[in-house]
């Protein structure tokens, strides 16, 4: 679809003529700063975009062009957004865009109403073949312990390895499925394009949530640590959505023991290790150095002055 300026792109959307993410070719207004107010040059220019960015071009500061906008605005890409108006547009400006910024997330993800269900957790198809792999590099090393070809030692190392590269394996094969949808295009052909899915667009957009966590979800929990820090070899093959049974159950309280533990410990060691510092720094007064230059020859000493 064709517009010839951002208004009939929002007349059409309130229309419901079109999705915010709909593609579109629209005429963007831009301004270029040349000095004064007065001076600054605008002129229009046709981008390829969607009408949710068309829209949201009617918010950016004189001086900054769409080009920054025209992308997929992640955490990381909304802060350099940001970052760019403060050096092209000023200080001004750039409260002011953000103010605006701020309102616009406020009120599009109220009408999005993002939620979590049962059926976004999508556990990998790969996941039973990755585990059959693990499963038979583990009996491997078992036979080569039982053969007394490697230490004890070393077989824990390994088998806490595999499992390990396993569950990186299972996690990555379910962000891939998570983040892409196959669709049909005007033409027939079946394209791949990004996912909408609800638990995928929070974690890469860094809104809340990471991949890791999702891993827990839908691909598998993986090893659990001891209160210790030693690693069980036995992970934990389930996820939350398929449910754990009795003894992976058993298992993950470890995990969740060593997160208890962790915290008291490391509350008490931070609260200790700041009483220690101020007792050290307690007889120590601020003062500020100052460089002179010797007449006598050409050396510059550094000497320190108290101000009380």
């Amino acid at each position: 679809m064709i517009f010839s300026n951002v208004d009939e792109v929002e007349r059409a959307y309130l229309n419901n003529k079109l999705e915010l993410g709909t593609k579109i070719v629209v005429r963007i207004k831009e301004t270029s700063l040349s000095g004064g107010e007065e001076d600054n040059v605008e002129h229009l220019r046709s981008y390829e975009t969607t009408a949710g960015r068309a829209m949201l071009s009617k918010i950016l500061p004189p001086g900054l062009s769409f080009e920054e906008l025209n992308k997929v605005l992640k955490k990381k890409e909304i802060s350099k957004l940001i970052n760019s108006s403060y050096r092209k547009c000023g200080l001004r400006s750039t409260v002011i865009f953000a103010d605006k910024l701020l309102q616009s997330g406020f009120s599009l993800a109220t009408k999005a109403g993002l939620s979590i269900a049962v059926d976004d957790m999508l556990i990998p198809g790969q996941k039973p073949s990755i585990l059959e792999h693990a499963e038979e590099e583990v009996k491997e090393i078992e036979q080569q312990f039982a053969s007394g070809l490697v230490t004890q030692g070393e077989r824990y190392n390994k088998v806490v390895d595999i499992w390990g590269r396993a569950g990186d394996q299972v996690g990555k094969a379910m962000m891939d499925q998570l983040g892409g949808d196959l669709i049909q295009d005007s033409k027939g052909n079946k394209v791949k394009q990004e996912s909408f899915n609800s638990i995928y667009m929070m974690a890469d957009s860094g809104a809340r949530g990471s991949a890791a966590q999702i891993r827990q979800l839908a691909g598998m929990r993986g090893l659990m640590a001891k209160p210790d820090g030693s690693i069980i070899e036995t992970p934990i093959t389930a996820n939350f959505r398929e449910g754990l049974n009795v003894l992976q159950y058993f298992i993950s309280t470890h995990g969740a023991r060593k997160g208890l533990a962790d915290t008291a410990l490391k509350t008490a060691n931070s609260g200790y290790l700041t009483r220690r510092l101020v007792d050290v720094t307690q007889d120590l007064v601020v003062i500020v150095m100052i460089v002179e230059q010797r007449r006598t020859h050409n050396e510059v000493d550094c000497c320190w002055r108290r101000d009380y």
